[in-house]
């Protein structure tokens, strides 16, 4: 590789700064590859890679999306505890990260259909449009993450499309137990894979901790494209963590990148990481004794109620709405109870909202209200 040399002149005395200028696309800085082509910023097409943002809460035995946003953590057979939990010390945390997704296994299960797996799905149109050439084999994403687990075993990593023919790629990396690694992984493009530019899932990001039998094979082919069939994702694997009361598994430091070097971690800001996962996921609740106001509305009769809600960012999708507890205040008679939530429309910042309540007077404007212990969600996640 030719290169050129650029030192801190100013500085040569008592430095060795330098810069390494390659012809692969990328630049050494006192050590360190950073790209010298595409984007300096926006590099890593994972939300959230930190686990900073958990807006549903930071502990739940949910089947799917219960804490870390953007992280859909998948179980069956057993049961799973997913957590947010804060580190103090280690490798990641000496890298400036503080929490990390951990997945307990409460309760233990090997059977062949049993699984723990933790997934990123992301938009078609954010890799189509990422400079990743992804029909080539001679271009790369690389994709980076801190992992650590508390049974020593080798785990997997597999990559799913979902335009065209849906391929697989998989990948293993092994862990010692409870020790931190560091895993990097260059993935090449395939004449086979697709990605459609727009806003449904286009590629799945998988971190198998266990899969059974039902959906891996002992003849599997690591680090290849292939179509995709359920019943061979990953190879066969090893039921320690799977089969251990209480096993722990923790990852932080997820990035998926154009390239094919993994460049230090792209640490943004809580509100730019918070700001990404509200497309996808937006919670409204009070902590306080006061009732939080959300938007206007009016009564369309005596047993329905439609508000506009404004929302913080525009959502993927029209979301679908849940509601506990929130209510309509009439500021004349009383408060009324709200049920039966449904989206009849939305925009980039607002979304209308209708409601089945009883006992109003058609025609009243109305304020939506949620107090402690109450809340609205909207979700338009993949």
């Amino acid at each position: 590789m030719s290169t050129l040399r650029v030192s801190n002149l100013q500085n040569e005395s008592s430095s060795n700064n330098q810069i390494v200028l390659g012809t692969d696309g990328f630049a050494t800085v006192n050590g360190v590859a950073m790209p010298t082509a595409g984007p300096l910023s926006n590099r890593n097409l994972i939300i959230n890679g930190a686990m900073q943002v958990a807006q549903r809460g930071t502990s739940s035995t949910t089947n799917g999306y219960g804490t870390v946003d953007r992280y859909k953590a998948s179980y069956s057979g057993g049961t799973v505890t997913q957590t947010q939990t804060a580190i103090t010390s280690g490798d990641p945390y000496d890298e400036g990260f503080r929490y990390v997704l951990r997945l307990t296994n409460t309760t233990a299960n090997t059977g062949a259909s049993a699984n723990r797996v933790i997934t990123q799905k992301i938009e078609a149109q954010n890799i189509a449009n990422s400079g990743w050439n992804y029909t080539s084999s001679t271009s790369y994403v690389t994709l980076s993450f801190w992992v650590r687990a508390s049974v020593a075993q080798t785990y997997y990593v597999n990559l799913k499309t979902s335009d065209g023919t849906s391929q697989n790629y998989s990948t293993s990396f092994a862990l010692s137990a409870d020790t931190w690694t560091k895993v990097t992984k260059k993935i090449p493009g395939s004449s086979n894979v697709a990605f459609d530019n727009n806003n449904e899932q286009g590629l799945q990001v998988h971190f198998v901790v266990f899969r059974g039998t039902d959906s891996t094979t002992s003849g599997h082919t690591l680090d290849t494209w292939a179509a995709y069939s359920g019943s061979d994702i990953v190879p066969d694997m090893t039921n320690t963590w799977a089969n251990t009361t209480d096993a722990t598994f923790d990852i932080t430091g997820v990035q998926l990148e154009v390239g094919s070097v993994a460049t230090p971690f792209e640490h943004r800001s809580y509100g730019d990481e918070l700001a990404r996962c509200q497309r996808y996921y937006q919670h409204f609740a009070t902590d306080t004794a006061n009732a939080v106001y959300l938007g206007m509305g009016i009564a369309s009769g005596s047993t329905s109620a439609r508000m506009f809600m404004p929302i913080s960012v525009a959502m993927r999708t029209t979301p679908s709405i849940t509601e506990n507890g929130a209510s309509a205040d009439d500021q004349i008679d009383s408060t009324y109870a709200l049920s039966s939530p449904s989206v009849i429309g939305s925009t980039a910042s607002t979304v209308r909202v209708q409601f089945t309540t009883s006992g109003m007077t058609g025609g009243r404007p109305l304020q939506l209200q949620v107090g402690t212990g109450e809340s609205i969600t909207l979700s338009a996640e993949l």
